[in-house]
């Protein structure tokens, strides 16, 4: 039966969502708060540099490329290869292999801590052969039954599965902890884990080298999956409404409503935006239990961190990035590890803000800046790298990106010096850069701008700038929403459904998809 269904949230959730609902055969309207779709997954122009403003690559999992196949998409990847750094040792992946290469690189720059570092090594090789059966075929859901070849493939593979489960269920433990009892050096640890989220499950975050060789890139930028799944969703008929924000949700009425007065009638409504909004301005007559219970864990709910990024344009050929790394590069400058600095160093900040909102020092922040950008992990992206048409000709852009606190870029915007903020982050960055990794980058400097977490918070609408949803909790806690496939994307809301990175814990490009599909099927 032909329904009229509503998307809201033009991410790659619900542009999965919409896609998969008109090949169904229904009535779609996907609403969007931007003047473009892709949410994280977006590249833009800036003097001939293209610059990816969210993710820098996409983990394929088994999902992405056979999505893409099933709804008739065409979009050409280039080879997204990786290389991790140390100081001045740098590691580049050529597949798993390469994790010997990583080990002796931290064997070399901890002489004392072999024994350590071996040990959980071991641990690391038995996780990526975990991740490799998990990622081995693609996701059942994204193949057609006339290839489901049940026998030959995945009867073998759904018996391997159930081992990788197991072994996922013992690791559930926060990677920090789990590190922390065989690593005995701090810095060690740091090293190790400060590249994740706090508290990521060590199953995920200890299959990373495993996941490096997975990645994918489109080949004219990220934002070329979403162009090409919003032209696929006008192609099929799909209605598109750009630059809305839905500001209420009449459950009883079926119907949702924008600023402006307009309103759209929905026989099913997806909701592929943030989660907490729609608990703020959902209202329903007809209140449950159940319903007010959803709202209360939702609006309680911890939200991952989130990330400042800052654009390079750079007057240096790409070939002088080449010699250095591959087009995607974890880099740490220091192997003393974050430590203190990023935590206990932090709240004193935030707490000294609050105490005298008005006359604190800047020069603290400066000094906390400095210390984070020496000693934090850098993911780096250079697009040109990839294609050399990213970039004008015999210049590079790059894409330096990594953890900060949402509510200290807030204090401090609110206290009227968010301006001051980005320019000490930015100026801090390339003076780490320039004195290590990429010698004296700060006079090749053509331009250079950052977002912040209160960029991803206003452009993307992600409560605090969070860029995967929900935070990860310590061992036993609650997370607000149920981490189950096949429940992931229900809501205490008749007729409403849930997608993207707060419908699934841990998130990602491919669970946005993997529950985008999942809504538009439960429709």
């Amino acid at each position: 039966m032909k329904k009229k269904v509503v998307v809201v949230g033009g991410g790659v959730a619900g542009l999965t969502a919409s896609l998969y609902l008109l090949l169904g055969g229904h009535d779609v309207t996907l609403i969007e708060k931007n003047n473009y779709c892709g949410g994280l997954v977006n590249s833009f122009n800036r003097a001939g540099f293209i610059f990816d403003g969210g993710v820098p690559a996409l983990l394929n999992a088994g999902i992405i490329l056979p999505m893409l196949k099933e709804v008739g998409i065409d979009l050409k990847f280039v080879k997204n290869k990786v290389s991790v750094g140390i100081d001045d040792k740098i590691v580049h992946v050529k597949g798993e292999e390469s994790f010997r290469d990583y080990v002796d690189m931290l064997k070399e720059i901890y002489p004392d801590s072999v024994e350590d570092i071996e040990r959980l090594a071991l641990v690391i090789l038995s996780v990526m052969n975990s991740m490799k059966i998990l990622y081995s075929v693609d996701n059942p859901l994204f193949v057609e039954k006339k290839e489901f070849k049940t026998f030959k493939t995945y009867l073998p593979w759904l018996l391997k599965l159930l081992k990788t489960v197991s072994v996922m269920n013992k690791l559930k433990e926060p990677v920090e902890d789990y590190v922390g009892k065989i690593v005995r050096n701090e810095s060690i640890k740091d090293i190790l884990t400060q590249h994740f989220f706090k508290n990521t499950p060590a199953f995920f975050a200890l299959s990373y080298f495993y996941a490096y060789t997975d990645y994918i890139y489109p080949e004219n930028g990220i934002g070329e999956l979403a162009r090409k799944m919003e032209e696929k969703v006008r192609e099929l008929g799909g209605e598109i409404v750009l630059n809305t924000e839905i500001e209420k949700v009449d459950v009883d009425k079926h119907l949702i409503l924008d600023g402006d007065g307009r309103s759209w009638r929905y026989d099913k409504l997806i909701w592929a935006a943030d989660l907490k909004r729609l608990c703020k301005i959902a209202s329903c007559g007809r209140k449950s239990e159940k319903m007010e219970e959803e709202k209360d864990k939702v609006l309680s709910g911890k939200t991952t961190e989130s990330v400042v990024k800052v654009f390079i344009a750079v007057d240096e050929p790409v070939e002088y990035f080449e010699k250095i790394s591959n087009a995607h590069f974890f880099y740490t400058p220091s192997k003393e590890g974050i430590g203190e600095i990023e935590h206990s160093k932090l709240e004193n900040l935030k707490s000294a803000i609050r105490k005298d909102f008005n006359n604190f020092d800047k020069n603290a922040i400066s000094e906390f800046i400095a210390k984070l950008c020496n000693y934090t992990s850098y993911e780096i992206s250079i697009p040109a790298l990839r294609n050399k048409n990213l970039a004008p000709e015999d210049k590079t852009g790059l894409i330096v990106n990594f953890f900060f606190d949402y509510e200290l870029a807030k204090m401090v915007h609110d206290a009227g010096w968010y301006a001051d903020l980005k320019s000490i982050i930015e100026e801090n960055v390339i003076e780490t850069l320039s004195n290590t990794v990429y010698s004296g980058l700060k006079n090749k400097v053509i331009f250079k701008f950052s977002s912040t977490p209160l960029t991803i918070a206003r452009y993307v609408g992600t409560t605090n700038g969070a860029i995967v949803g929900w935070a990860f909790g310590k061992l036993g806690e609650k997370q607000p929403i149920k981490n189950s496939l096949s429940r992931a994307y229900l809501t205490a809301f008749p007729d409403i459904y849930k997608a993207g990175q707060w419908a699934y814990s841990p998130a990602g490009v491919p669970m946005a998809i993997l529950t985008g599909k999942l809504a538009a099927e439960k429709v």
